[in-house]
């Protein structure tokens, strides 16, 4: 079946592009014309799983400089920028405070401290999420590391299968919100749709005071929302002997612990001040890193670690990188926009953003890709609002909260459960992305003086 949808993906993204690419298109340019075609056929390879999406990746980008498209500066920008180096030191420090045994024993001290029934569990998973968004900047290796010790959880609890996976659906819907509270919380993607925000310059201050007080009420209502459609089909008890002999295996804090807190700790107060000491945070992070492999004051990360950095991912994220970047300057990106958007732009910004939002929930809904959806949706809205004249930082952050918050399938974020959880939770969770953008967001950006 997996191999039969590959194909049909393969044969529709073909079709689709050069259908694309022998249609006359009069009000576009050439560069503009193919890089539509590549891109639409990239981004059907994309959600059909053609292949691993680097692979794909790579595909768009060779096939980008072979067609002269753009200059292959531009085509590879993302490599010089500091966005790819944050995204190659957050992996390696998320490797450092996981191998390390550090995220382990914080989260162990949490549970002994605050779990005593279910509704105690999903509270904590977010808490947790939270706290360790700051120390592992990935949210993949965190959300592992916080099922990890679930499962010890959930076996003390004696807790039957069903209530067992409600318990890891809520690790994995937590970290959506909750990985949007900080810039570092994602370093995959929230960098990225910093990126688009240009020419402002989003550090880590200004991320946390845009998005910050947006999504931890998101955190909550995602989190009341879970406690109430997902109840325990029996009474929960925690043995807590379970998790003090847990955490007397871990034994006492260990050396290369201590080093991981204090270089993560660094870390932590360097992202903060970003606007105060000029350097940004993806030089930092690297920094961090590779103070983490030098002996004596390291001693952390081992050559092996290189192996945690997915080189498909970089592509990934420089081939959505290309798509916004490439479509500006040739003029897909605008082409898109006056030709599918309505010629009127809402002036008032609730309307604005609850169209803005509907645009991104459909458009992901078709394609799943979280990063793929950002590269067509958000350069088309930028290029869609431009008239406003308002802060680009506006529509960037409406439609990546939509696109990233957004799920109904597994395949739209989670990857992880089955439709049966996806689908009772992400029905009534699309609906609520109206109320984060346009109750939450928009007038907290009135009060901060955004809008």
């Amino acid at each position: 079946m997996k191999q039969h949808k590959r194909l049909i993906g393969l044969i529709t993204g073909l079709l689709l592009g050069l259908i694309v690419y022998f249609i006359p298109i009069p009000d576009l340019a050439t560069p503009g014309h193919i890089c539509l075609a590549l891109s639409l056929m990239t981004v059907v390879f994309w959600a059909f799983g053609v292949a691993q999406p680097g692979y794909i990746s790579g595909l768009y980008l060779v096939l980008l400089a072979v067609f002269d498209v753009a200059p292959k500066t531009l085509i590879f920008s993302t490599w010089n920028t500091s966005m790819m180096y944050l995204i190659i030191g957050a992996y390696l420090i998320a490797t450092a405070v996981k191998e390390s045994g550090l995220g382990e024993r914080i989260a162990y001290w949490y549970i002994s401290k605050y779990v005593t029934n279910f509704n105690s569990i999903i509270i904590s998973i977010f808490a947790l999420t939270f706290i360790l968004s700051l120390l592992i900047p990935h949210p993949w290796p965190r959300a592992f590391l916080i099922m990890s010790v679930m499962a010890v959880v959930i076996k003390s609890a004696n807790m039957p299968k069903e209530d067992a996976i409600k318990i890891g659906f809520t690790v994995f819907t937590a970290s959506i919100p909750v990985s949007m509270i900080f810039l570092t919380g994602d370093a995959s993607i929230n960098p990225l749709a910093a990126q688009y925000a240009q020419p402002i310059e989003v550090g880590w201050l200004m991320w946390f005071e845009v998005m910050g007080v947006p999504m931890i009420l998101t955190s909550i209502v995602t989190m009341i929302m879970i406690m109430v459609m997902f109840k325990p089909t029996q009474q929960v008890q925690i043995n807590q002997n379970d998790i003090a002999k847990k955490r007397a295996e871990i034994g006492p804090m260990k050396g290369v612990e201590k080093r991981t807190a204090f270089w993560v700790v660094l870390a932590i107060i360097l992202w903060m001040t970003d606007s105060i000491h000029g350097v940004d945070i993806g030089w930092v992070t690297l920094f961090i890193a590779v103070m983490m492999a030098l002996p004596k004051i390291g001693d952390i990360l081992t050559p092996a670690s290189w192996n945690s950095v997915p080189v498909q991912t970089l592509l990934f994220l420089t081939a959505a990188v290309a798509i916004g970047r490439v479509g500006a300057q040739t003029g897909m990106n605008a082409w898109l926009a006056q030709t599918l958007l309505p010629s009127f732009i809402p002036e008032n910004m609730f309307v604005l953003a609850a169209f803005v939002t509907l645009i991104a929930i459909v458009i992901h809904l078709c394609f799943g890709s979280v990063i793929a959806v950002m590269g067509i949706v958000i350069p088309a809205m930028l290029a869609f609002t431009e008239a406003l004249g308002i802060n680009p930082i506006i529509p960037v952050m409406i439609a990546y909260t939509a696109i990233n918050a957004h799920f109904i399938l597994p395949f739209h974020n989670l990857g992880m459960y089955s439709e049966k959880e996806c689908i009772k939770f992400g029905v009534p969770y699309t609906l609520v992305l109206f109320l984060i953008t346009c109750v939450f967001q928009v007038p907290w950006w009135k009060v901060i003086g955004l809008w």
